[in-house]
């Protein structure tokens, strides 16, 4: 089901997989030897702004292009005919037909998507020096992921199409609750089942930095995590971290890009920053509040769909949402709706991005790194520090990095003794 795969990705990026940032401890006095100059916020370059506008453009592009497919596939018939061509092929079984179809709507899907995803996630990426990702690997990992797409449509999609047969008036306030468990469930296993068919996940190789890292997740109150090393050089040059899982699947990951471009303070700060998320329970906090806009834009679904399907039923080739040929519908609908409420998630992302900032800091006192590791990250990702209001709003799942190099070099509430908001789940 494509929509349920794009609220998933999407919550699973909010989750901490696209994060950028985290530290560890310096002793005091590696504090007292650090720079307390501020970190200048470095200059774009041509090539930056290019990038960023060009990137603009590519982003209008893809959301018209969203809505341009599900619109297609709707107002041409085709869906419904795919959903005849499910029906004959699953012998007239229903549950067998939808997913049949499900799969059906994800390869047709993906076809129309490919030319796009193919400039977008390689070609622009290696013309402004971004990947190291071959065309094997490129093509290799987008199979993967619509094998999992085909999958996950197959088993899933016949559950809120079983709702709106059984209970047209509350299938979107059960099949939204019902997100709650699979989303949980999916960030529970990714680190294990998903994240490793892409890279090879593997223990550390400085054992000096390992140690260094678990003390500072000690720190934190993290016990029993587990620091791995990502390959992800084989796809990118740019850098990043993050801590996903929870439980027996808990992992701090380093790419090995981050590790061979940044210093070790720095590096220490990324995963104070990673462990920031975990201790203050960002995870739970942005399960909530993505499954509350799910369950929004499913009530709206519920509001809008019949109206145009009685309208255009004749086009459509089906009269009731609860026919799986209304699929394209859905995914047309919750397109709008999540560009709608974007610049409300990305408020919310940036604001847990801003106190992963703070409780990193607070944890290793160490601005100088914290603000260098930004500024590094801006040059080595091509990120423009201070972008647009537009940008902002309806592409920034972080605070601009411009911001964040300034309260960087600004915040140090130790210094003047006042209280550290996160003290209390800091251990010295």
């Amino acid at each position: 089901m494509r929509i349920a795969a794009l609220a998933v990705l999407t919550l699973l990026c909010f989750l901490g997989c696209a994060s950028l940032l985290a530290a560890q401890p310096p002793s005091g006095a590696a504090t007292a030897a650090a720079s307390s100059a501020p970190v200048p916020v470095p200059e774009p370059g041509e090539k930056t702004l290019r990038y960023y506008r060009t990137g603009n453009a590519l982003w209008v592009v893809e959301m018209l292009w969203a809505l341009l497919v599900p619109a297609a596939l709707l107002f041409t018939g085709l869906s419904a005919r795919m959903r005849d061509l499910a029906s004959r092929a699953a012998g007239g079984n229903w549950f067998l037909t939808v997913a049949v179809y499900g799969i059906l709507f994800t390869f047709l899907t993906f076809l129309l998507d490919l030319p796009l995803a193919w400039y977008s996630d390689f070609f622009r990426e290696h013309t402004y020096g971004l990947s190291s990702q071959t065309a094997g690997k490129w093509w290799t990992d987008t199979l993967k992921t619509l094998v999992l797409g085909c999958f996950f449509t197959a088993v899933s999609l016949w559950f809120p199409y079983l709702l709106l047969r059984t209970s047209p008036r509350r299938w979107w306030l059960y099949t939204g609750l019902a997100s709650i468990p699979v989303l949980t469930f999916l960030l529970f296993v990714s680190p294990v089942w998903i994240e490793p068919l892409y890279n090879d996940f593997g223990p550390m190789k400085d054992k000096a930095l390992e140690a260094k890292i678990l003390d500072l997740a000690s720190r934190a109150g993290i016990e029993g995590g587990r620091v791995y090393e990502v390959n992800k050089s084989v796809d990118t040059q740019t850098v990043n971290a993050y801590v996903s899982g929870f439980g027996s699947t808990r992992r701090i990951v380093l790419w090995d890009t981050a590790l061979a471009k940044l210093q070790e303070p720095e590096i220490l700060f990324i995963m104070g920053h990673e462990m920031g998320h975990y201790v203050l329970s960002h995870v739970w906090q942005l399960i909530a509040v993505g499954c509350a806009l799910i369950l929004f834009g499913l009530w709206v679904i519920h509001l809008t769909a019949d109206g145009l399907i009685e309208r255009y039923a004749g086009r459509f080739g089906f009269r009731e949402l609860s026919d799986v040929a209304s699929l394209p519908l859905i995914a047309l609908l919750f397109s709008v709706v999540s560009l709608v409420l974007t610049p409300v998630a990305l408020a919310i992302d940036r604001h847990v991005e801003h106190e992963a900032d703070r409780f990193g800091l607070e944890i290793t006192r160490d601005n100088h790194d914290c603000a260098t590791a930004f500024a590094k990250l801006q040059e080595e990702n091509l990120a423009v520090p201070r972008p647009g209001l537009l940008y902002k709003l309806w592409r920034s799942s972080h605070p601009p990095l411009g911001e964040r190099i300034d309260f960087c070099n600004q915040y140090r509430p130790w210094e003047t003794g006042q209280p550290l908001k996160y003290g209390g789940l800091i251990r010295r």
